[in-house]
């Protein structure tokens, strides 16, 4: 499978991506193909923890037992998702010039200024009422799925069973991702449990995400809203649900209307403590004077910032010295929604790019 393949291979390189990011490939006229749906083989309703869970689940969320069983009974294992969410190999160095390449292209651009002026009214009102500027709107709907085309064709209830009960025991955190999984499967019953679609129908990416904006179901059931008023949340069709479910999320994880995300930083080498400073990650921990102190000098208005910052490293493989900013707590948000400095980094870079050819 294609996207599995590519998948091994960008876990390999040490980079977190998108969950769009190794959907369903567009057609040569920009169009996604027609979706169909990838379906596993064995059905879980052979499985006794499967059907445990389902008991479970029926019981905390005081829903029909006999609908929860044969939901989770009808999805079948992806035999190829479980090796995907494995780390890649030990030592493997990041590049993010190779990362960054793959998002910021002619085509994403061209596909983000389309959707940013056909969209231009509701990302204005999602400014106005959450605070979020539209060039991170668009950065985000662009890397994760440029703007729709590539929203994935798993099951979502096979790829959110398989990773519930047949999590890679070899990942370091398995515990922790099977109880993450685990509850994402059960916010998406308890969702479904509410509408008359059928709950087999859904596809996203293998991890489960759905939608232009790829949501997890527990972001759905949080933070997506109705921003047209039309009485449903449509993240698959619904640009404006869409955009403002975006903007909805990321007020909700502290973005500040106004704070610049990143900063351009060089280094006082007599002084540096580069140690010290990457030691938070990208926390933002530093003031501005403590950040100088150690070595790291921020450019421009940076060093009037009156918040925290953190020194972000993006490593540029064997051969490159890395890229280093300054990332505020608006660049820390940015990685809420995937916890990678790449993704983040790349977020921001195509919103800029999307907003100059808009300015030509």
């Amino acid at each position: 499978m294609r996207a599995a393949a590519a998948a091994t291979a960008l876990l390999a390189a040490g980079i977190a991506w998108p969950t769009g990011a190794l959907a369903q490939k567009p057609q040569a006229n920009g169009r996604a193909a027609a979706v169909t749906p990838v379906r596993g083989s064995v059905p879980y309703a052979t499985r006794d923890d499967a059907m445990q869970f389902a008991d479970d689940v029926a019981r905390r969320r005081n829903l029909d037992r006999d609908w929860v069983r044969a939901t989770i009974g009808a999805a079948r294992f992806l035999p190829n998702v479980p090796r995907l969410m494995l780390p890649g190999p030990v030592g493997t160095v990041k590049n993010w010039q190779t990362y960054r390449s793959r998002f910021i292209d002619p085509v994403r651009i061209a596909a983000g200024v389309r959707f940013w002026r056909a969209n231009a009214d509701t990302l204005a009102r999602a400014e106005a009422t959450y605070g979020v500027p539209p060039e991170i709107i668009v950065g985000i709907v662009g890397v994760e799925t440029i703007y729709g085309r590539n929203m994935g064709n798993f099951r979502v209830i096979d790829a959110l069973a398989t990773l519930s009960f047949d999590f890679p025991q070899g990942h370091p955190r398995a515990a922790e991702r099977i109880a993450f999984f685990r509850g994402e499967l059960e916010s998406f019953l308890s969702t479904e449990s509410r509408t008359a679609e059928d709950p087999l129908v859904p596809v996203g990416s293998y991890a489960g995400a759905m939608g232009m904006p790829q949501f997890m179901p527990s972001s759905i059931a949080k933070y997506a809203v109705d921003f047209d008023g039309d009485g449903r949340i449509d993240l698959v069709n619904n640009p404006v649900d869409v955009i403002g479910s975006v903007a909805s999320y990321f007020k909700a994880f502290g973005w500040t209307p106004g704070m610049p995300s990143i900063y351009p930083v060089h280094f006082e080498e007599a002084r540096l403590k580069k140690a010290l400073l990457l030691a938070p990650d990208i926390l933002p921990t530093f003031s501005a004077d403590s950040f100088v102190a150690a070595g790291a000098v921020p450019e421009g208005e940076g060093l009037k910032h009156k918040g925290l910052l953190a020194l972000i490293e993006l490593q540029n493989g064997f051969d490159a010295p890395p890229t280093y900013v300054a990332g505020t707590r608006n660049f820390y948000v940015i990685t809420r929604y995937n916890w990678s400095s790449y993704y983040a980094m790349s977020v921001l870079d195509l919103g800029q790019e999307v907003k100059a050819a808009m300015e030509q």
